[in-house]
């Protein structure tokens, strides 16, 4: 069967984006299948096309996936407006592309949500199967943290939503909280499965040379993020905790931040103003040298503001990255992964908007390293028991597949 794929920020793993969809085209390539991946041009991902656009496209094969990429320029440093602007966009060239390429079965992911619309064109104007995948709910996640509060566009995102849903012959949703979110909205739970992120062992397996940032010496406890700078990570929960350990005179805790977002600069601002040198930033790195970072780390940060929506509602790559990597986590926010951390022992969960408690966890992995290894192997045991990308990819491909009549 061939799959028409839409990943508006599709990356394959030389880039410092999540790559999900890469893994998903090539077990649908694994399974005898072929993907046409459209996509645009993501700043921290990597498509692997490098030939120049033509009427503000190009095409290519990469790594057996058919590769289509608009030349729409996304960054997660730009504002509300331009990212709109870019969303359009994407969705109208996409419109074209799903009535015109050749499909089986018509595949979209979000985010944005305007994914979708090509799968609802595919589906009612070319009667193609379509599935929906949903990695967060919009507009609830969006109205939660406030960033849209215009009636006007919540209502326009909730019509377009509902489209989406009612338009897709399948839908998958990410996390526990997704998929009750689909169902909310009066889909049948027969149409939706539940796939989350899943975790590269092979590549965590064999790193690259391990290495930490310059400044960190060996005898520190290195703790890392790695992800958006952005509204929705509530970044200054790790100041506010670094505040607590230069008070406490902890010098052997180290924090770095790695990646980029639109709150990237006022972080930094605030770590120079309030002192806190023991918070390193860090440029975005490859997944391929991601993997020597976590490999000379001691603990990973799953932060994310403290939003009841995100508690069952996300899926995040990092987490996935850290138990992969057999790192331990360290998470500041009720839901279902901090249920995981506690039934496996697989790191801390402290409460949201408790920078002491953030900063004893820190405190408690530094001074028990024999637990903290201890906590790292159960990380590593979760991914393969729960979380391999084989185990979950055989999933997502007779689902999307299945979509389409065949198995």
């Amino acid at each position: 069967m061939h799959v028409l794929y839409f990943h508006q920020h599709f990356s394959t793993p030389q880039g410092s984006a999540g790559t999900r969809s890469y893994e998903m085209a090539q077990a649908l390539i694994r399974a005898g299948h072929s993907v046409t991946m459209v996509c645009g041009s993501y700043a921290q991902g990597n498509t692997g096309l490098a030939s120049s656009f033509t009427k503000g496209r190009r095409r290519g094969m990469v790594a057996g996936i058919d590769v289509i990429e608009f030349d729409l320029n996304y960054g997660n440093d730009m504002g509300f407006a331009q990212r709109i602007g870019v969303f359009a966009k994407f969705a109208l060239g996409s419109i074209g592309v799903a009535l015109r390429e050749p499909a089986d079965v018509v595949f979209a992911t979000t985010t944005p949500l305007t994914a979708g619309i090509p799968g609802i064109f595919a589906r009612w104007f070319r009667r193609k199967p379509f599935v929906f995948e949903v990695r967060d709910l919009w507009p609830e996640l969006p109205k939660a943290m406030g960033v849209i509060t215009n009636p006007l566009v919540l209502w326009l995102m909730a019509v377009l939503e509902w489209s989406s849903y009612r338009s897709a012959n399948r839908l998958v949703g990410l996390s526990p909280g997704i998929v009750d979110g689909i169902a909310a909205r009066g889909v049948s739970r027969d149409r939706i499965t539940m796939v989350p992120n899943g975790c590269d062992l092979d590549l965590f397996a064999d790193p690259a040379e391990a290495w930490r940032p310059e400044g960190v010496r060996d005898d520190q406890m290195l703790a890392i993020f790695t992800g958006t700078h952005g509204n929705a990570n509530g970044l200054d929960a790790v100041l506010n905790a670094a505040a607590v350990l230069k008070a406490r005179n902890r010098d052997d805790i180290r924090i770095a931040l790695v990646g980029q977002g639109r709150e990237k600069a006022a972080l930094q601002d605030r770590a120079r103003a309030e002192g806190l040198d023991n918070v390193l930033f860090l440029d975005p790195v490859p997944k391929t040298r991601l993997t020597g970072l976590m490999a000379g780390a001691d603990l990973g940060l799953q932060v994310l503001r403290n939003v009841p929506a995100f508690y069952y509602g996300t899926s995040p790559n990092k987490f996935f990255d850290y138990i992969s990597a057999g790192l331990p986590v360290l998470n500041n926010y009720p839901g279902w992964l901090a249920g995981l951390i506690d039934e496996t022992d697989c790191g801390f969960a402290v409460s949201p908007d408790d920078p002491e408690a953030f900063a004893d966890a820190l405190i408690a992995a530094a001074e028990d390293r024999q637990a903290l290894t201890k906590k790292g192997a159960n990380a590593r045991q979760l991914a393969e028991a729960q979380f391999s990308r084989p185990l979950l990819a055989g999933k997502w491909v007779d689902w999307v597949v299945g979509a389409g009549g065949a198995k």
